[in-house]
């Protein structure tokens, strides 16, 4: 999923002979290609819709206890990329951004829900971007369930069972920090293939789909022991 370096190139020798209109044209075109203050008003923009959910982030992780030494690290690389602000929860902060995922079980736990994702071709966890409406991160996540899955009354435990970094080509090279949920659907559920996805699918904990995205398969674990935990449940 990660980009392709951009590679630069040196400039000619008749660039220093540019007369100072054409320089002009030049910086007049660079500025139309290239409009950062546009881009600052933007994060600033998102910064302020996410005061919230960028609270609840900076709370939801502080108190977690990761799962393994690499959600650890992850957790800490997350926090610290938190210290940026609310804009950290927006797609528009290319040093990173933090987003919200779910691993959905069938309402007897021997079953696990993936989509096929329609632009990598592999089989993951729903989820997706966090959204001006998001008060938490387990709202955005059940949300993102909802979305994808077609399945209403699905339930959440609002405590994380994983924090995963992966490089993405948002804003042309960013990365995800993926906050990870379980998530219960109810008996008889029928999901409904949304437009992110190539096809969705019920699998035993045991026998997961090739391909399968990294990091998908060791949800599998502390989803199942969320279950046995506690009863999950909605969120406003």
């Amino acid at each position: 999923m990660a980009d392709s370096p951009t590679t630069g190139t040196r400039p000619s020798p008749d660039a220093k002979a540019q007369t100072a209109p054409d320089a002009e044209a030049d910086q007049a075109r660079h500025a139309e290609a290239h409009p950062a203050p546009q881009a600052g008003v933007d994060q600033a923009r998102h910064a302020g819709v996410h005061t919230a959910l960028h609270a609840d982030a900076v709370v939801t992780l502080s108190r977690w206890e990761p799962t393994g030494p690499a959600a650890a690290e992850a957790r800490d690389r997350t926090l610290a990329l938190l210290a940026a602000g609310p804009v950290a929860m927006s797609r528009a902060h290319r040093p990173g951004h933090v987003t919200a995922s779910a691993l959905v079980l069938d309402a007897t736990g021997s079953r696990v829900l993936l989509c096929l994702h329609g632009k990598f071709r592999r089989w993951v966890q729903l989820g997706g971007h966090c959204e001006p409406a998001d008060r938490t991160l387990a709202a955005a996540a059940l949300r993102e369930a909802g979305e994808e899955s077609g399945i209403a009354g699905l339930r959440i435990d609002p405590v994380p069972i994983d924090v995963d970094i992966h490089p993405v080509s948002c804003q042309g090279g960013s990365l995800h920090h993926d906050v990870r949920f379980a998530v219960l659907a109810p008996p008889g559920a029928v999901e409904r293939v949304s437009e992110e996805s190539e096809a969705l699918g019920w699998f035993p904990p045991d026998r997961l789909p090739e391909p399968l995205a990294g990091g998908t398969a060791h949800l599998v674990a502390p989803a199942l022991a969320t279950l046995r935990r506690a009863p999950l449940r909605p969120v406003p």
